[in-house]
């Protein structure tokens, strides 16, 4: 077992309840990955129950002694230890909070609302060839859904990791103990020079099932390789999210339905929902 990640994993995640709930989470490490990008690993404060936590789901995050940052902050869920409860997120320094939550020190507390939204395809994988492509912070959900699908299905699995420059190119060692890892960077110093979309991956391989997070031109060139290609594609959006309920409306996404609220109508979306 490996991170309370194993085939009987499903079968735990099944007997936790999925309902919302508010928690103090302690951090347990905090390893700065790069300048820009911080690993933060939490562990429950107290002794109750977990959630139950899936592939593409998020949090929203309460940030610590700050006055000026009163709104929660979403961030997807890296991955989840069903058996101790252990919680990671990926930080990307983006503004004051984020910088605030990227020097958390261990030991340090935070809350979080959680589980929230849908999750990556998680039912009739089987047989499949799933391809994870990840741009930047946009790895983050990944990370979790390869776990998974290792451990929980007999699909084959590749994923492409698209960077700017070697430097940028997040988590790789991690993902390359679940699946192979490809990589692009807009500069070529690791991997094929050019942009996801570019990788032979995606333009010669097997094309059943798409999964990707990143950057909205970086998705959108991929929905648009995968239409020619015939794969079903799904997209984890990344839209501005305060309250993480639907409540406040700015996190609203167009779709061919009308209007819907990311938050809670995904994150996660075939793109065939999408206007795009």
């Amino acid at each position: 077992m490996e991170n309370g990640i194993n085939p009987n994993t499903a079968d735990i995640l099944a007997t936790i309840p999925d309902r919302k709930q508010l928690r103090e989470m302690r951090v347990q490490t905090n390893t700065q990955l790069t300048p820009r990008y911080s690993q933060i690993v939490l562990v429950p404060v107290d002794r109750a129950k977990m959630p139950r936590v899936l592939p593409g789901q998020f949090v929203q995050v309460a940030v610590p002694g700050s006055t000026d940052t009163m709104l929660r902050r979403p961030i997807s869920v890296n991955y989840y230890d069903a058996v101790t409860g252990a919680l990671t997120l990926l930080v990307a320094r983006a503004g004051r909070a984020t910088n605030v939550l990227a020097d958390l020190s261990e030991g340090s507390q935070l809350n979080i609302l959680f589980p929230l939204g849908n999750t990556f395809p998680l039912e009739n994988l089987d047989g499949k060839q799933i391809t994870l492509i990840g741009g930047g912070v946009g790895v983050a959900p990944l990370l979790y859904y390869s776990a998974w699908l290792k451990a929980n299905t007999s699909a084959t699995v590749r994923t492409v990791l698209a960077a700017r420059t070697e430097g940028d190119v997040l988590l790789f060692d991690r993902f390359a103990r679940y699946a192979p890892v490809a990589v692009t960077t807009d500069d070529g110093t690791m991997g094929i020079k050019g942009y996801a979309a570019d990788s032979p991956v995606l333009t010669e391989g097997p094309a059943d099932l798409w999964c990707v997070c990143g950057p909205s031109p970086m998705m959108k060139a991929v929905a648009a390789l995968a239409r020619k290609r015939g794969a079903e594609c799904v997209v984890s959006l990344e839209n501005m999210m305060a309250c993480g309920l639907g409540a406040c409306l700015c996190c609203v996404e167009k779709t061919v339905k009308g209007n819907v609220c990311v938050c809670t109508n995904g994150p996660v979306f075939n793109t065939n929902e999408l206007t795009w």
